[in-house]
C-alpha cells in the first residue's frame, strides 16, 4: 500500500482510484463494508484526514481515537487498500464543497468512484452532504456510491465502541470493529519493576488514544518485528499503577513463556477479555499471588481463541 500525505502532484498511477471516504477510526464493520463498496476494476483507494477533524475543532476534548493513524494504516494495508490519501485537514477544512469536490477529488485525486456513509459531511461549515456530492460526481465524472450504516437497532459506530471499551466489554467491541480493539505501539523502558517480581512486562504508552476500561486483561499480543516478530498470548494492565502511585496511564504485557528483548519493536496488544479493575495490595506477596491467579485466568481464556 502507498501512502500519500497530500494531494498535490501525484503520479499518474496514483489517479484514478475508487475510494472510500472518512475518518475510519477503528477500522470498524461499517467502514469495512465502506470499502468493500469501492472495490473493482479501479484502484482501491482510502481517502482520510490528519489530524482526525475532531482534534482540530475541539482540541480540549479528551483523547478519543481508536488507533493511531500508522495502525490505521496497517489495518487499511490488511484489507487490501491499495492508496491511502492521509489529507492535511488544516488545508482541507477551509474549502468549500464545491472546490473539495473540483480541486481536490476531481482534478488532483481523479476519483472514478467515491464511496461514503449516507451521513457523510463536507466542506467548510459542513455545507455538503450526500446529495451534494451525487450532483457534483455527475457532473465532474465520478460515480458516487452511498454506504447505508449497518446495524438498525443499533448502528456500528467509532461512539459505540468507546462505550463498549469504557465498560470493559472487549468482546463487545470487537463485535463491532471485526476485529480484536488493538493498541498499537513501539516498547518503552519502563521502570523496569516487573522484572523483580518475575513478570518482565513489555511497556507502551497511551497518549492520544481512547482509555479502555483501566485494569488487567488476558490479550493477544503480536510482535511486529525484529528477531522475536511473531504471535503471542498475554496478560496486561492498563492503567497507572497504583500500587507504586503512578498518574500517566501506560499498558504493560507480559507475553506468556516468552524470553528476549522487545525494547524499540512495535506491538500490537488486542483486548480479548477484561479480567478485574486496578487494585493496591497489602505488600508484594499478595500482588504476586494475584498476578499469578491473573495469568492462570487468561491462559484459559485465551486457549479457546
Amino acid at each position: 500500500m502507498r501512502i500519500f500525505r497530500h494531494h498535490m502532484g501525484l503520479p499518474q498511477d496514483a489517479r484514478g482510484a475508487a475510494a472510500a471516504i472518512g475518518n475510519f477510526d477503528g477500522v470498524h464493520r461499517g467502514h469495512q463494508h465502506v470499502i468493500d463498496l469501492a472495490r473493482g476494476s479501479a484502484p482501491l483507494a482510502v481517502v482520510t484526514f490528519e489530524p482526525h477533524p475532531r482534534e482540530v475543532f475541539a482540541p480540549d476534548a479528551p483523547p478519543f481515537r481508536l488507533m493511531s493513524p500508522e495502525a490505521r494504516a496497517r489495518r487499511l494495508e490488511k484489507l487490501g487498500v491499495d492508496l491511502l490519501f492521509e489529507l492535511p485537514f488544516p488545508e482541507i477544512a477551509p474549502l468549500s464543497a464545491e472546490a473539495f469536490m473540483a480541486d481536490v477529488l476531481a482534478d488532483s485525486l481523479g476519483l472514478t468512484q467515491v464511496v461514503v456513509g449516507t451521513d457523510f459531511r463536507f466542506g467548510k461549515g459542513r455545507a455538503g452532504d450526500l446529495s451534494t456530492l451525487t450532483e457534483g460526481g455527475a457532473r465532474l465524472g465520478f460515480r458516487v456510491t452511498p454506504a447505508p450504516l449497518l446495524g438498525s437497532a443499533a448502528p456500528v459506530s467509532s461512539t459505540a465502541i468507546r462505550r463498549a471499551l469504557s465498560a470493559g466489554n472487549p468482546r463487545e467491541a470487537a463485535g463491532m470493529l471485526g476485529h480484536w480493539h488493538r493498541i498499537d505501539g513501539p516498547v518503552q523502558h519502563g521502570e523496569k519493576r516487573g522484572r523483580t517480581l518475575g513478570y518482565p512486562t513489555a511497556n507502551m504508552g497511551l497518549s492520544g488514544l481512547h482509555l479502555p476500561k483501566l485494569g488487567v486483561y488476558a490479550v493477544l499480543v503480536d510482535v511486529a518485528d525484529g528477531p522475536h516478530a511473531g504471535s503471542y498470548h498475554g496478560v496486561a494492565s492498563l492503567g497507572v499503577r497504583p500500587m507504586f502511585g503512578g498518574n500517566t496511564p501506560n499498558l504493560e504485557t507480559f507475553l506468556f513463556d516468552f524470553e528476549g528483548d522487545l525494547y524499540g519493536t512495535t506491538l500490537s496488544v488486542g483486548l480479548v477479555e477484561f479480567l478485574r479493575p486496578e487494585m493496591t495490595f497489602d505488600g508484594l506477596g499478595p500482588l504476586i499471588a494475584q498476578m499469578d491467579a491473573d495469568s492462570a485466568r487468561a491462559r484459559a481464556i485465551l486457549a479457546d481463541v
